[in-house]
This record gives C-alpha cells, structure tokens and sequence, in this order.
C-alpha cells in the first residue's frame, strides 16, 4: 500500500502527517518550536512509529510551512496555502471557506465545491489575532491554554479589548484586570478580538458555508463561538484540524507518486 508523508513547518511546530493509499491517516506527529532539518526528521520518526513504518518505504514526501526549505528528505515542497486548503476538504469534504489561525499568521481561504482553492486572503505582518498573541494574553490572564474554554464560558459581562498590537493589548489587559475585571470577562474580550480580526479577513471573500477552523487555536471552544458571533454562522472544527497543512502535503504526495507510477 503507498504511504506518504506530509510535513508541515510552520513558525511555532512541526506537523507531520503519514497517508495510507492517499486516503487513511496512518500515523502523525507534533513537534513544538522546531525549525531545522534535525527537528523535521524527529518529527517524522515519531509519526513513521506511529504508522508502523520506516522511512525508506515512504512513496513521496511533500513539505509545506514556512520552513519547507529545510527538509533534505522531501522530494518536493508546497505552498501552505494550497497544502492547508486540500487538508481542510480532507478532513470536512464539501467545506467552501477555511479560516487558518496559526502561530503567527491568518489565513481565510475560499474553496470551490470541489475542494479546490479559488482565492485567499492573509495577515502574516502582525502577530496580533494569532496563536502567539493569545498565548500571551493567556500568561497574563494566568490561565492556562488548556482552561480558556472553561473560562470563556464562565464570563458573565465580557470587557471590550481594543488595541491590537499584541504589546498595546498586553498593557490593555493589564491595565482591566488592575481595574478590578475578572479574568473570565477579559479572556472572553480577547477571544472576540481575535475572531474579529479573523471575520474581517473571511469578509474579504465570498464566504461561504460550511465553515471551517483550522489551526491550533480550533481546539479552543470558547475562540470558536466568538468566531461564530463575529461571523454571525456556525464554525466546525475537526479533531486533527492542527494538522491540516501537512494532511494536504500528504495527499500532494499521493498525486506525485501516482503520476510518477503512470509514468514510469
């Protein structure tokens, strides 16, 4: 059966995903704050264990992600958008807009009904609205990445974050909480501030449903109903949503060993 490995670097960690046939994820790997060669192929190892494989029997390998360059052992690499785009009508066929928060960019991407990428918006010049941006405002808030959806949830009168720069909206939070605001009523401010920033880039778009959230910030439910009010529609997210720049690698792969089994 071909196997074949997608691998997806981006600017805060390592995914790595193994397709089986093209079609079955067979293994995948998470790797945080790698940047190097080194660090790919520990990623990879951990998924080729995962699949029960060995490098060597790999089809095709495809890297994506910002440090696509620095993967000796790929046989091609891949722009993110198109790589993120394939990976979300993976894991939700039939998905026409995808919005990708990552650790330091956002992305909205409009997909044909074939699952096939028709244009695209992006912010990769501030790390405000990202991964990075709430990560400090969760360190400020003292609330752990793991405990925002619960304290999303318990906010009873949500405090407005106006300032978007990530260093003007750390002083902001600072400055409420010294106020006397709770936690929860803050944390529920940022969370709109982020999906804001992200409803105004999908409204650049003809968007369409059904939507999709991908990216590390999709496991966090309360960002996902402020992403929802912001857009004022339903948001799906999916389990592996983390990993959909490399499950789109993945699937390229598939197409390259293909065509290189055709043409042989």
């Amino acid at each position: 059966m071909m196997l074949t490995l997608g691998i997806d670097i981006g600017s805060t960690a390592i995914k790595c995903v193994i397709l089986e046939g093209g079609s079955r994820i067979a293994g995948h790997s998470l790797l945080s704050l790698g940047a190097g060669a080194g660090d790919a192929a520990e990623a990879a190892a951990a998924a080729l264990r995962e699949a029960g494989a060995k490098r060597e029997t790999l089809d095709a390998v495809v890297a994506t992600g910002y440090g696509r360059a620095l993967v000796p052992f790929a046989a091609a690499s891949r722009s993110e958008l198109s790589c993120h785009a394939s990976g979300a009508a993976f894991l939700r066929p039939g998905v026409r807009t995808v919005i990708d928060i990552g650790g330091q960019d956002t992305k909205a991407l409009q997909l044909s009904a074939l699952g096939v990428l028709e244009n695209f918006v992006m912010n990769d010049k501030c790390a405000a609205g990202t991964g990075r941006f709430l990560e400090v405002m969760s360190r400020v808030l003292n609330i752990p990445m793991d405990a925002l959806d619960a304290a999303d949830a318990a906010s009873r009168e949500p405090v407005s974050i106006s300032a978007t720069c990530t260093v003007f909206a750390e002083s902001e939070v600072i400055s409420r909480l010294a106020a006397g605001a709770r936690r929860e009523d803050v944390l529920r401010g940022v969370h709109d501030s982020i999906a804001q920033r992200a409803a105004s880039l999908a409204a650049r778009l003809q968007r369409e449903s059904p939507i999709l959230l991908t990216g590390g910030l999709a496991r966090d439910a309360g960002l996902v109903r402020a992403l929802e009010r912001a857009l004022d529609a339903p948001v799906e997210t999916a389990p592996l949503s983390v990993y959909a720049g490399a499950i789109g690698a993945a699937r390229i792969a598939a197409r390259l060993a293909r065509q290189r089994e055709a043409d042989a």
